[in-house]
């Protein structure tokens, strides 16, 4: 027995003898073509196998194999053009040194520098990025801002739930106050700092990858960062030939068919990428049906060397049926059938009938010229125009979303409502109600331009102009006078009883008239472990105002209203070691206020006091990285003061509310563990402590001639800021079961949300409860894709999603009502069941 044990001891020890000298080791280090830096997370796998490796933060691997013989080693990463590699193996080790890794995009490093893309352990920034994979893979049929949900400090609901009706929270400020950038030219509404949805639903198409910039972030421009900047690149132009089409079917009738060629750099210097997409729906919600278009061209010219134009255009114009659900309560759900159920339709004529339809199309074109003009300097330049056209239609007139003319079913009774005009009509009066359109087009253009200038070794000076223009239309129109022969309408002093018809202007007509010139500089600092910056922007906005229904002809312009506006930021990130790095940043901005500040009492008679908002903000952070842990824990805390809010009082008067202060402060915490190549698991802890600061007693309210006619008060210090949710947490899981074969679940959870309300509401000296808490929630949703060969010409890739995979019953967003209950609660919005999509993507 002894001599047997020896002898399976000495086969054992041989086994593992030969094993080990058969057993091959591949080294080497990936960087990026241009900047010479590490790329980190790219993958390296053995052709036809699952064995494989990702690059750490140096850009290392290393891939232990038994396999011999002569084999490819395929090296790629998002963004990047693969590179393959032949080698033999054969029992050694064998290293393959640096391989250079070149961007697929043309002109995709200058368009950076305007954008002003963080970079990890240099700027110091809290950031997440998601890329174009990501988006590919996990969007399924939640709206674009959605793919963010399990980033710290953010809330995205799809709140009515029509077609690119999404919002987004960052940190508790809403969209006003998040700037979003796409390819560094801001896109906020420059009346209201509004972004809508609706008008970029076809963005996700062409997004390359998208940073989301907590806090003050990156960007030089005089933007509304409060809570954060929404970094968005699209596509350049494709480095190399080619395209890809699409095709995908989901939940409630939804479809998608979509196309992408590309020309790659031909021997002109020519480079053209061409992508659009049509996608329709019923939508989840009740009388939601939708039909979106998206394009998107870039043609890019290589002139020489130091000089590159680049030309893009892009859009999503769309039609969808909403869901506003102003006075629908939780008892309308459990009445009228459940989470799907829409109170603002009905039937005419047999055929669905909605109240509230929007429309819009809001084109983006830019020409960019990038100049290199010598080794330490150059000069990038964005021309850009947009032009929006479209708006939203509602009731005018006597208002009929009423128990009174609603059906058993919870249906508006549009029958009835046009039964009765009918009869006015024939007593020769016009329409009692009609179908209205408000409509918001404008005209904007702008310029941005950067100069960049490396002093030495270590410094990096950076300047420039951001040059805008904005023209907005204001108007509502007739679009359906429900069975009557006109609308008769006062609301314009030139044209008294004015029967208005189809296509008449009703109601109100205006322009708002804004003017913006800023500069902006910068000095960065690095050198060894140490990178440091400070930046100031400064800026002026005109505003102007016309109105024609409410002043005579000659007289229908404002004043001039100028307002100066700064920002002051500056950080340092310091790199402790090669895994460890803390930075610190800080801020102070002033803002400009809106333009419904400047004229609050929608007149002509401008706010000439009106105050700039001042922010001031700070952060620390700590980042820890390795081949396959990474970490990024801040905290942050930023004061809101003078927060513009107006009040109208007695029906005449707008009292201004200056003084309204806020703090808004939390802890962030994400994390990423590669556990192998085949798995990684990510993670996310967000807690915000977002509450008023103080109360308003006995605020004037002046009349026209300056005499006091009233006073106000407001009472919400120390209550929460409504609206978003203050604590968010996260945990995904993505797995490679076989090649090309991935697999993936997220869990998000929201909580600590509070009911959205209107301070200048909360007057009420007995009065300071919170507004309604709703209940916790949490969301799982599951994706899963494979990529194969298809023949000698095709690489295919089919995707699948399952959002909200259990089914959970959930509210995203409610407005506080009176006694702040659930009971009380309106314009609640539930969270969408179980979706899904799926789709087929043909790569050529």
């Amino acid at each position: 027995m002894k001599n047997t044990l020896l002898l399976l001891l000495s086969l054992l020890i041989s086994v593992s003898i030969n094993a080990q000298e058969s057993s091959t080791l591949i080294k080497g280090t990936v960087i990026d073509g241009a900047t010479g830096e590490p790329v980190i997370g790219a993958s390296v796998i053995i052709d036809g196998t699952t064995t494989g490796a990702i690059s750490d933060f140096d850009g290392n691997y290393a891939i232990k194999t038994s396999l011999s013989g002569t084999k490819k080693l395929v090296i790629s990463f998002v963004g990047y053009t693969s590179i393959e590699k032949q080698v033999e193996l054969n029992g050694s080790t064998i290293t393959i040194g640096e391989t250079k890794l070149n961007s697929d995009a043309i002109g995709l490093a200058e368009v950076e520098v305007i954008a002003s893309v963080a970079i990890d352990r240099k700027t110091p920034v809290a950031v997440s990025t998601i890329n174009p994979e990501s988006i590919e893979t996990k969007l399924g049929t939640k709206e674009f801002p959605e793919i963010l949900k399990s980033t710290p400090g953010v809330y995205a609901t799809k709140q009515g739930g029509g077609y690119g009706d999404a919002r987004i929270n960052i940190r508790g400020f809403n969209s006003a106050n998040v700037a979003v950038m796409i390819n560094g030219v801001p896109v906020n509404d420059m009346e209201n700092g509004s972004v809508y949805w609706s008008n970029w639903a076809g963005l996700s198409d062409v997004t390359r990858s998208m940073q989301m910039q907590r806090g003050l972030g990156a960007s030089k421009v005089a933007v509304p960062s409060v809570g954060g900047t929404l970094n968005i690149l699209t596509k350049t132009t494709d480095a190399q030939k080619g395209g890809n089409i699409f095709y995908g079917i989901g939940n409630d009738g939804r479809e998608k068919i979509g196309v992408t060629l590309s020309t790659g750099k031909m021997d002109n210097g020519y480079a053209v990428t061409f992508s659009g997409s049509r996608t329709t729906g019923q939508g989840f919600v009740d009388a939601t049906s939708f039909e979106g278009y998206s394009y998107f061209i870039n043609v890019s010219k290589e002139i020489n060397k130091n000089h590159m134009l680049s030309f893009t255009a892009f859009g999503a114009p769309q039609e969808h049926g909403q869901r506003n659900g102003y006075n629908q309560g939780i008892e309308d759900y459990q009445k009228y059938g459940g989470i799907r159920y829409n109170s603002d339709w009905g039937y005419l004529d047999g055929q669905e009938y909605n109240l509230f339809t929007n429309f819009y199309h809001k084109p983006q074109i830019s020409l960019n010229h990038y100049w290199t003009i010598n080794d330490k300097s150059s000069l990038s330049t964005s021309a850009y125009v947009s032009v929006g056209q479209g708006g939203g239609t509602g009731f005018l007139g006597t208002s009929k979303d009423t128990d009174n003319y609603r059906r058993a079913d919870g249906l508006i009774n549009f029958e009835q409502i046009r039964d009765e005009n009918i009869e006015l009509a024939e007593q020769g009066l016009g329409s009692e109600t009609i179908l209205r359109s408000s409509n918001n087009n404008h005209t904007w253009f702008g310029a941005l331009s950067v100069y960049e200038n490396k002093l030495n070794d270590y410094l990096t000076f950076m300047g420039g102009l951001d040059i805008r223009y904005y023209y907005g239309e204001h108007y509502r129109q007739v679009e359906d006078l429900l069975g009557g022969n006109y609308y008769l309408s006062n609301s314009n002093m030139n044209q008294p009883n004015h029967k208005a018809v189809v296509g008449d202007k009703v109601a109100y007509n205006n322009d708002g008239e804004v003017y913006w010139l800023g500069g902006f500089t910068q000095l960065e600092y690095s050198k060894d472990k140490l990178s440091a910056f400070v930046s100031a922007s400064l800026s002026n906005t005109t505003y102007i105002r016309y109105d024609y229904f409410q002043y005579e002809k000659g007289n229908q312009k404002s004043d001039n209203y100028n307002f100066i506006g700064y920002n002051l930021k500056g950080g340092l990130n310091y790199n402790l070691t090669g895994n460890h790095n803390v930075f610190f940043n800080t801020g102070y901005i002033s803002r400009a206020p809106f333009f419904r500040s400047v004229f609050p009492n929608y007149t002509n008679e401008g706010n000439k006091t009106a105050e700039n908002e001042k922010i001031l903000s700070f952060e620390v952070g700590y980042g820890f990285r390795s081949s396959k842990f990474n970490a990024n824990l801040n905290v942050y805390h930023t004061q809101w003061k003078d927060r513009s809010f107006t009040k109208t009082v007695n029906q005449d008067y707008t009292a201004n509310l200056l003084g309204v202060n806020a703090t808004h402060q939390g802890i962030e915490l994400d994390a990423k563990y590669n556990i192998n190549h085949k798995l990684t698991i990510t993670g996310m802890l967000s807690i915000g402590d977002w509450r008023w600061d103080n109360d308003l007693e006995n605020v004037p309210v002046f009349d026209q001639n300056n005499q006091q006619v009233d006073s106000v008060n407001v009472y919400i210090k120390d209550l929460h800021v409504g609206n978003s949710a203050q604590t968010t947490a996260a945990l995904g899981l993505n797995y490679k079961i076989v090649k090309g074969l991935r697999f993936g679940v997220d869990y998000n959870f929201f909580g600590n949300n509070y009911a959205d309300f209107d301070p200048t509401q909360r007057d009420n000296a007995e009065d300071k409860s919170e507004a309604w808490r709703m209940e916790d929630f949490n969301v799982v949703d599951l994706n899963v894709s494979y990529n194969f060969e298809l023949g000698k010409v095709f690489n295919a890739t089919v995707y699948g999603n399952v959002d909200n995979l259990l089914n959970s019953e959930y509210i995203t967003d409610a407005q506080d009502g009176a006694d702040h209950t659930a009971q009380s609660a309106t314009r609640i919005y539930y969270g969408t069941g179980r979706t899904w999509n799926m789709g087929m993507k043909l790569k050529f």
